[in-house]
């Protein structure tokens, strides 16, 4: 039995591999494509691209994002009772439910583009790249629960394929329909005597990679699902169930399953777009312009949110990968396990985001300055200010995954809130009292995610008995990092004399991936045990002995 347990523990961090490597990729993918991008539209059409697209994400928070886990969930516990008829049942109901709510809330989207944009955004003319996201919402519905499906029957390998597809043609048609879409405003923009215009239309243009892409991988998967029919049909006549489902039970267990996780990503995800909305109301009504709030926006939108997400992307994708083996040791019921593997998941994400947090506190300009043409100075700043959320919000994240595998579903939603209406107040506060514009979106992160991570952290304590160890997790990787700082600080100062700026860039961050990685293993914060544990650590092992890197004790 017990190797029975292990080999399916296995399987399921197999599967959470494939997911988790699709999940780094396609992020990856992503902020490469939204640079281009950027340098195209500048900050004012990147403002317009950041308004559209926070509309679009509470929109598919409402009709989408729930769909996959809660398909795969109910398909994953028919299927393990041999209930195949039912599960099928679940595939058609939830099919019908993600056709009309895409259809409808992308109908609406759509018709009230202008309202939104204008009356509830302040940036009216976001309101055509809007217009052109409108119909991504009923694809990617659709294709929420085929994923779903195929991950309930037990494989992430179309998932993973799908996502993998979907990103790469949203990026090759992104770049391109936005430069097209820029030039064609221009000419627009001629006898209309609107310079905002051009930046609209290329927003716009940037927008129709999404749709594109969630076209083509939603094609992908209806073709796996017709090569995949005659085992389903098969599996079907075999199914001795004698209690089938009714479509009324079908759809109560659907949103039964819905509502609690449309609750608690709704909240966790929504505090950017309330950020966006409060901070063009207040600007405009202190007398900016909305080609400077547009501009502002472009900056947090587009540089500084897209570097924050590279370290989130890879840490939340790994800990994600782990987090099946926390909720397998649950079923187990050794908590002295489940405590372990915790305090190994946050160790591995805070080994990816402290090292990222000195980066951007010391080398914001020339991180920057590589990626981005135009105004750099204040995204700069508000790398350097905002830098430490990598590390909240990367811990944060983890802890959500690890309270919803304790089957604590209901607490992150709640700590969501209460972080979120601490959060709306000090953005407020900051904006209208202090007018620190917008930096005070900066620092308003800090707050929700500091907010989360305390209240997470308390519960994961009381659930589980779990006290959080300092040396290895934060105090030696923070060691390691400040030796890496100094080392940039004096490589970007001492290769300028000799070296263009770019190259310098290049040059001092691998020297600073390569000396954050000998100072860690210097300061014993990785044994030789705990790196077997990653992937291909074996092999990565041996190479490190050979080069006399590994601490043995």
């Amino acid at each position: 039995m017990n190797g029975k347990q292990k080999k399916k523990e296995n399987s399921f961090l197999i599967q959470g591999m494939i997911l988790a490597g699709a999940g780094i990729i396609t992020r990856l993918i992503g902020i490469a494509y939204r640079i281009p991008v950027n340098n195209i539209l500048g900050d004012e059409g990147q403002g317009f691209y950041g308004c559209a697209f926070s509309i679009y994400n509470i929109a598919l928070l409402l009709t989408s994002y729930s769909l996959p886990l809660a398909v795969s969930k109910l398909v994953s516990a028919r299927v393990a009772k041999g209930e195949h008829k039912n599960a099928y049942k679940i595939l058609k109901g939830a099919l019908l439910f993600a056709t009309f709510v895409g259809a409808f809330v992308g109908i609406l989207v759509f018709c009230f583009s202008d309202f939104i944009a204008g009356n509830i955004m302040s940036l009216k003319l976001s309101a055509y790249a809007l217009r052109v996201l409108a119909p991504g919402l009923f694809i990617v519905a659709i294709m929420g629960v085929f994923r779903g499906y195929f991950q309930g029957i037990g494989t992430m390998v179309p998932t993973a394929v799908s996502q993998i597809l979907e990103q790469i043609v949203n990026a090759i048609v992104s770049i391109i329909g936005a430069s097209y879409l820029l030039e064609m405003g221009k000419k627009v923009a001629e006898y209309k005597t609107n310079p905002s215009l051009p930046y609209a239309y290329g927003a716009a243009g940037g927008t129709l990679g999404t749709v594109s892409g969630a076209f083509i991988g939603l094609v992908f998967l209806l073709v796996l699902m017709k090569l995949y029919y005659p085992t389903m049909k098969r599996q079907m006549l075999q199914d001795q169930t004698e209690a089938e489902e009714g479509y009324k039970r079908v759809y109560s267990v659907l949103f039964l399953t819905i509502a609690p996780v449309i609750l608690s990503t709704a909240i966790y995800n929504i505090n950017d777009t309330l950020d966006q909305g409060i901070f063009s109301s207040i600007m405009v009504a202190q007398g900016h312009t909305q080609k400077e709030t547009a501009e502002f926006l472009g900056m947090f939108t587009g540089k500084y949110n897209t570097l924050i997400h590279i370290p989130l992307a890879v840490a939340n994708a790994l800990g994600a990968s782990m987090v099946p083996s926390i909720t397998a040791s649950i079923t187990s019921g050794t908590m002295q396990e489940v405590r372990k593997k915790i305090n190994l998941v946050i160790r591995v994400v805070m080994l990816i985001a402290i090292p990222s947090c000195v980066a951007f506190m010391t080398m914001p300009h020339q991180i920057l300055s590589l990626l981005y043409v135009g105004n750099i100075d204040i995204p700069a700043n508000m790398l350097c200010i905002g830098a430490v959320t990598v590390i909240f919000y990367c811990l944060s994240t983890i802890t959500n995954s690890i309270l919803q595998g304790l089957n604590k579903m209901s607490t992150p939603v709640k700590h969501g809130a209460i972080s979120l209406g601490i959060h709306l107040i000090a953005v407020f506060l900051m904006l209208a009292v202090f007018k620190w514009e917008i930096y005070a979106l900066v620092v308003g992160n800090i707050v929700f995610s500091l907010s989360m991570c305390v209240l997470n952290a308390r519960a994961m304590r009381k659930v589980t008995g779990y006290k959080q160890e300092i040396k290895k997790t934060f105090l030696l990787p923070f060691g390691a990092a400040v030796v890496m700082g100094i080392v940039i600080v004096i490589s970007c100062k001492g290769l300028a004399l000799f070296m263009p700026q770019k190259i310098v860039t290049l040059i001092t961050m691998l020297i600073a991936a390569m000396v954050y990685l000998v100072a860690l293993l210097k300061l014993g914060a990785l044994k030789a045990d705990e790196i077997r544990t990653f992937p291909k650590g074996t092999t990565l092992l041996k190479v490190l002995r050979k080069i006399h890197l590994v601490n043995e004790e």
